[in-house]
């Protein structure tokens, strides 16, 4: 005999996570920064904060969270505007030596 298939109710839990609320951490920015343009240490310091911000966004302070990104944030943007003011300079010094 063929069995017939069980009708049983299925339910679902459909979970929506806000994303406007939850901080980022910039940490992929920060590495980059630290391997690339770490002018003063500025982008290794970046990506401590980071990390930082990362662990306080996966305790659930969001607070924390954003205080730290905000901190890599603005370490992160010293860093890029610092390296390449140095090397502009780096690049009109090396050309205006003369040879």
């Amino acid at each position: 005999m063929e069995e017939k298939p069980s009708s049983a109710h299925v339910t679902s839990t459909v979970v929506h996570i806000d994303t406007d609320s939850i901080p980022r951490d910039y940490v992929t920015w920060s590495i980059f920064n630290t391997l690339f343009m770490n002018s003063c240490c500025l982008g290794f310091i970046a990506y401590i904060y980071s990390v930082k911000s990362r662990d306080r966004k996966m305790v659930g302070d969001m607070n924390g969270a954003q205080t730290f990104a905000s901190t890599a944030k603005n370490l992160n943007i010293s860093a890029v505007i610092i390296s390449i003011t140095i090397f502009i300079i780096l690049i009109i010094v090396y050309s205006t030596v003369e040879k």
